[in-house]
């Protein structure tokens, strides 16, 4: 999908820019021509990096925490859309720190939703992720009730801005997820560690996280989630898909699940069901709204509504990718390749 006529001429502040969407949404925004882009985010150092990396006047880099009402809002002044990605993501921090991570994802996404409205910004759609659903961890629970305050202030109506949301599975070669670990683990000669080799996950590129998300920007109204129809793979198949890739021999080490870790994640939960909308590769979460009649809702629902299973969208009822599908995709990814070209020069 063409998004350039979207983009074309707008300001976006996109929080927590630094992180691994930041710099690659950044690249898409200024290949759509847009006017400004305002990297929002706490670590100097990765700005520093990442505007000798562009060195593009279209880009502005502020620094401030979400946590700071008043620097969002100060940032937020002339902006058009919103991606609002700062988050506390770490599973073990958020266990430990659980009050850090209820001041970052909680109070922080309040704050740039609350500047946005204030600042009569257009658009804004916060990231989410499948942990949020039945959330077993802080960092599902805090990331679920920032969903749940996006919502909230939708009904408001206050002002002119929409909110919408999106809830990732797991995006493949990001910063602190998986794949790097065990990359990292082989350059290091160890064997490669995963809980449990049966425990499944959603696969989803970097490049299909930031198309969801200028989907929902352009296409979502208030209230609404989206989520990308995405394959899954277990993390056994995955461990030893890229040691076969690498030629690695070090092998492969269960170590159990740790606290707060699912067997399976769910991007769409039984109770979302029947007001999820499929829109091709996404689907759309509507809403609940009060005042409706539940018993029509429900029944017009499941008469035209979602084809989704009566236990939602999960990693184990969505496609299974194979081993030779798994390597496949894998070998497309960028990441892969630049790894491969430097493994064991």
């Amino acid at each position: 999908m063409d998004y350039k006529d979207a983009f074309k001429d707008k300001t976006i502040l996109i929080t927590g820019g630094t992180g691994s969407f930041g710099n690659a949404v950044v690249k898409r925004l200024l290949e759509y021509g847009a006017k400004k882009i305002i990297v929002f985010s706490r670590d100097e150092k990765k700005q520093f990096d990442m505007g000798n990396e562009y060195g593009n006047d279209k880009i502005r880099f502020v620094i401030g925490d979400v946590r700071d009402k008043d620097t969002i809002f100060h940032a937020m002044n002339g902006v058009n859309y919103v991606f609002h990605a700062a988050a506390l993501k770490q599973v073990p921090n958020c266990e430990f720190f659980p009050w850090e991570a209820i001041k970052t994802n909680v109070l922080g996404a309040h704050n740039v939703i609350d500047a946005a409205i204030l600042r009569d910004v257009e658009r804004v759609v916060v990231l989410s992720t499948d942990k949020a659903v039945y959330p077993i961890n802080v960092m599902g629970m805090t990331k679920a009730l920032m969903e749940r305050t996006m919502i909230a202030i939708s009904r408001e109506k206050r002002g002119k801005t929409m909110l919408c949301g999106t809830r990732y599975g797991n995006v493949m070669c990001t910063r602190a997820s998986v794949i790097p670990y065990f990359i990292n683990l082989m350059k290091l000669a160890k064997p490669l560690t995963v809980t449990d080799k049966n425990m499944t996950r959603f696969m989803m590129s970097l490049s299909q996280s930031i198309d969801l998300v200028l989907y929902a920007l352009t296409n979502g109204k208030d209230g609404e989630l989206y989520v990308k129809k995405s394959s899954a793979s277990t993390v056994g198949d995955l461990a030893e898909v890229l040691a076969e890739i690498f030629n690695y021999d070090k092998g492969i080490k269960e170590i159990g699940v740790r606290p707060g870790e699912k067997m399976h994640e769910t991007l769409i939960s039984a109770e979302e069901a029947p007001r999820t909308e499929d829109c091709g590769d996404y689907y759309k979460i509507n809403p609940e709204v009060p005042m409706m009649d539940y018993r029509d809702y429900y029944f017009k629902s499941r008469e035209g509504g979602s084809k989704l299973p009566t236990e939602g969208y999960t990693s184990v009822n969505t496609e299974r990718l194979s081993k030779e599908k798994l390597k496949e995709l894998l070998l497309s990814l960028d990441e892969i390749k630049e790894e491969l070209k430097n493994f064991r020069k």
